[in-house]
């Protein structure tokens, strides 16, 4: 059996999820979509998922990856950096706060 070298980073398989951003950003999605009067499967559309995956992000269900957002973004006719201050304005206070041990100089 070979011995497999050690990697950096996350171990295979592992995931890292968290459920306030995926829910604050889901609900962004869904606001923008509704106020632009875009139906779900429209903006999936535009933005080249299937619309099921759509649903799943709205519903906090999935946390898309950098280059999903950028999609997103661009078919809500927003930039990602609007996308993630409605996503940040949606984020529970304790996500405002520095980490502990980390306050402020």
């Amino acid at each position: 059996m070979e011995k497999r070298p050690i990697q950096r980073g996350r171990p295979a398989g592992a995931t890292t999820f968290e459920v306030a951003p995926a829910l604050a950003f889901g609900a962004a999605v869904r606001a923008l979509r509704t106020g632009d009067g875009v139906a779900q499967e429209s903006l999936a559309h535009l933005a080249g998922i299937e619309r099921s995956h759509m649903g799943k992000i709205e519903r906090g269900e999935h946390m898309p990856t950098l280059a999903l957002i950028l999609k997103i973004a661009r078919a809500l006719n927003r930039s990602a950096g609007e996308l993630m201050l409605e996503t940040e304005a949606r984020l529970p206070s304790e996500w405002h706060q520095p980490p502990a041990g980390q306050a402020g100089s």
